[in-house]
């Protein structure tokens, strides 16, 4: 299992378990299938209709465009995957664990020339296998790389559950966090779950705690303050939908 620490912009530390070489092949497979579906059944819709060789033509340039901008429109549209990397559950991040800026994106997109354009994609396999983070040229030239998104942890040891409808929120103001700060707090706690670092629960409980401007119960540890901060934000956002 190859990882990368990452620090972030709040100066806490995250493992990512980076994808592996063999989930990206399978992933662009994928969406390489579903070209080939689309063309296949395109091709027998056309025949059975009689189409035109103006429409024929249009179907062309139409199916063109969606291959080649297909990858970037998927990753600036869906956080960072494709139809293929969604199933491979991997994704696209920044090398300083933020989301990707759409100019991150369009590097990664304009260095497939290079990586599968002009030689079948050889090049991003080679790159790929011997760069340190399994990166391809075009993730080394935009500071990204691909992570795996499925946690590899039991139910129960899963911080961000809904909260039942009768639940009291401990700390009232939570909802000054922003979805990226609880995100945060969600990967600090599934990374305790995997390496035992007490250091990092500690770090992010503190800032939090800054950050809401609170002091927990004398008997609410670190770890069951980052919980309970999980569970009334979960708390507050359905409370907010309901409305």
């Amino acid at each position: 299992m190859q990882t990368i620490r990452i620090t972030t912009s709040q100066n806490i530390d995250i493992d990512y378990e980076l994808a592996g070489l063999g989930e990206r092949i399978v992933a662009s497979l994928i969406d390489f299938g579903i070209f080939i579906l689309i063309a296949v059944l395109c091709a027998i819709a056309g025949v059975s209709l009689h189409a035109e060789d103006v429409l024929g033509v249009v179907f062309i340039f139409v199916y063109a465009a969606l291959y080649v901008f297909y990858d970037l429109a998927c990753e600036v549209f869906m956080n960072g995957q494709s139809v293929g990397k969604k199933v491979m559950k991997i994704k696209v991040m920044s090398l300083d664990g933020s989301q990707p800026r759409l100019g991150q994106y369009l590097l990664r997109w304009l260095f497939r020339i290079i990586d599968f354009g002009v030689t079948g994609g050889a090049v991003a396999l080679v790159v790929a296998a011997i760069s340190e983070k399994v990166q391809r040229i075009g993730d080394l030239v935009a500071g990204t790389i691909l992570i795996k998104t499925e946690l590899r942890t039991k139910i129960e040891h899963v911080a961000f559950r809904p909260a039942f409808n009768d639940y009291q929120p401990v700390f009232a103001n939570v909802a000054e966090l922003s979805e990226q700060d609880i995100e945060l707090i969600n990967e600090v706690i599934n990374s305790y779950i995997k390496t035992g670092n007490n250091v990092l629960v500690y770090n992010m409980a503190l800032r939090t705690k800054e950050r809401l401007g609170v002091t927990p119960p004398e008997n609410m540890n670190d770890m069951r303050f980052l919980q309970t901060v999980l569970k009334d934000y979960a708390f507050k956002a359905t409370e907010t939908e309901d409305i």
